[in-house]
């Protein structure tokens, strides 16, 4: 997102400035410190005690799901694909958060004192699958970090006379402020205030721009302005290149993401329907809504500043909006990346904690709390330095994070089934991960042309990926037998019309060839294991680090028999 130019009209002034934010993160952090404890707990830092109620965890959810980027984007897509473009961006956004809850419950079943997923994996498999996840989480959560940071410094100098820079440090200094004492229950008490005041916000500001541009008019007088895909709803278009690869790429953030796996262990474990329902509705109705300011401008014209279409938020803001809703607005675009930037510094500082300091350094029954909460908090500080620094570097933010989601979605297949299936193996799990990644890199970045013979096999795989994808959400609500059904239909369905063109979108195939092929290796290399993993030993070996005399036995090492899944047959594992 590059700065605005042309809108000096609309700057705030410094005081303005620095008094909204005052007020903002000054707020937050007097939030905070109602809740911080003179020793503070370290499974408390990082789960709140797996015991959070409902209201705070939806809108933690809620909050963490939107971020400033995905404001702009839907509205980009409105304004790309038309009015179907703000559906296939936030509908689907939406409903991968309701696929979470039916799998989140059998995760927590057998990981009730979990931290992290990875810490779940090391449980399971052994270091290998665990710093796989980890690693992963860690390179996602600082992209996402430095991504937000770049968007609250393009706001600040787009609506002040500070810089860019100015406005980058600005935002971190607040977010760090505030997340840092109480780690992850700062997070979520928080979100739950900037949640409310951005459901507030954007009731009064889309529909003020709406009106303030001349709705409805506008979308007779500019209907001229839309191509033929653009003014159809049912834009194939706006599908292939939206919609689809946005379905299988936040499954794949749904699932393997420390940020949304945190509020999973966190929130009471009887509520976490009703959290992950509620939290659908609210992404929804927020992203849906903030999109439609891109298909207004689209009927409108309008030509969003400096030709990046990252300006037409901002802009439209900035064009339409008196002083007092831009200050609303500004505020709002704050609360967004500031709910996604604290939440990534806890996700970080929990994987450090838990998975790298808790079971890799110290040992799982040697782990010092004292030290572990040391660990979280120069964990946080490092990390808000680093995207500080990565931030100023404009590096090619799209491309990392679709490295990130590719890495996530060659986890999906053996991390699901490694809760499910008491045969996957720590050696299938790692085997089949690297080799999705070795076949989705040249796909995605177009190392290899795919024509010709190589371009069937991508088609093939891509259309096996669709049947993964379509029968892994049936799956968590309809159990093996209707997901077997609806995978398979999902091929031979597809087949026909994908296999020979569907290699064109590339974006869409590198996403579906990661979770076919590493759902084909995991498969292939653990079907034949007579052996079975009982499911028991995850509770036992994962729990609260505070007490970890109650805890009977530590995470299995890579190098052991247990790390590969041998131990005992499953006396309790689901199939």
């Amino acid at each position: 997102m590059a700065p605005v130019e042309g809108l000096e009209t609309a700057q705030f002034n410094v005081l303005v400035v620095v008094g909204l934010l005052v007020f903002f993160y000054g707020g937050t952090f007097l939030i905070s410190t109602r809740i911080g404890k003179k020793e503070e707990n370290a499974d408390g830092y990082m789960t709140a005690g797996n015991n959070i109620g409902f209201g705070i965890s939806a809108a933690s959810m809620t909050a963490t799901w939107i971020w400033a980027s995905s404001m702009y984007a839907s509205a980009t897509s409105g304004y790309t694909y038309g009015i179907s473009g703000p559906i296939h961006y936030g509908l689907w956004g939406a409903l991968m958060i309701l696929f979470i809850y039916p799998f989140g419950k059998r995760i927590r079943a057998v990981a009730p004192k979990a931290h992290t997923l990875a810490e779940v994996m090391y449980a399971r498999h052994g270091r290998s699958s665990q710093l796989m996840l980890a690693g992963s989480n860690i390179v996602g959560s600082l992209i996402s970090l430095m991504s937000n940071f770049i968007a609250g410094g393009v706001l600040i100098s787009m609506l002040s006379p500070f810089t860019f820079t100015q406005g980058v440090f600005a935002v971190a200094a607040g977010v760090l402020l505030y997340t840092l004492w109480s780690g992850f229950r700062a997070s979520v008490l928080t979100d739950f205030v900037q949640v409310v005041a951005m459901l507030g916000a954007v009731a009064v500001i889309v529909p003020f721009i709406f009106l303030a541009a001349g709705f409805p008019a506008a979308f007779e007088t500019g209907a001229a302005n839309l191509t033929a895909e653009q003014g159809n709803f049912f834009s194939s278009t706006a599908f292939m290149e939206q919609g689809a690869p946005y379905i299988a790429a936040v499954l794949a953030y749904a699932i393997g993401n420390q940020t949304i796996a945190q509020r999973l262990f966190a929130v009471r474990q009887d509520l976490i329907k009703p959290t992950f329902v509620t939290a659908t509705v609210g992404y929804g109705a927020m992203v849906i809504g903030v999109g439609m300011l891109g298909v207004l401008a689209l009927y409108l014209g309008y030509e969003p500043a400096g030709g990046d279409v990252n300006n037409i938020i901002p802009g439209m803001a900035a064009e339409y909006l008196p002083p007092v809703l831009l200050a609303v607005f500004f505020i709002m675009i704050v609360g967004a990346l500031s709910s996604t930037a604290d939440s990534d510094l806890a996700a970080l500082s929990s994987i450090m904690m838990a998975d790298v300091y808790g079971q890799n350094v110290a040992g799982k029954e040697k782990a010092n709390p004292r030290t572990m909460l040391l660990v979280g908090r120069v964990t946080m500080v490092v990390a808000t330095a680093a995207a500080v620094a990565f931030a100023s570097l404009q590096l090619n933010i799209l491309d990392l994070l679709v490295f990130v989601g590719a890495l996530w979605g060659a986890l999906v297949f053996p991390v699901l089934a490694s809760f499910y299936w008491d045969r996957v193996t720590g050696k299938a799990f790692t085997v089949s991960v690297i080799t999705a990644l070795a076949v989705f890199l040249p796909v995605r970045f177009g190392w290899i042309p795919v024509d010709g013979a190589f371009g069937i096999a991508v088609d093939v795989l891509s259309v096996v990926g669709v049947g993964v994808v379509l029968g892994l959400m049936v799956f968590g609500f309809f159990g093996a037998g209707p997901a077997k059904v609806v995978g398979v239909a999902a091929v031979v369905v597809t087949a026909p019309f994908a296999i020979g063109s569907l290699h064109e979108y590339a974006t869409l195939c590198g996403s579906l060839v990661a979770y076919s092929v590493s759902t084909i290796v995991c498969w292939a290399m653990s079907v034949r294991r007579r052996e079975g993993f009982d499911f028991s030993l995850i509770a036992q070996r994962t729990g609260d680090f505070d007490d970890s005399g109650s805890v009977a036995a530590a995470g299995p090492d890579a190098d052991t028999p247990a790390a590969d899944g041998d131990p005992e047959p499953a006396g309790s594992s689901a199939k």
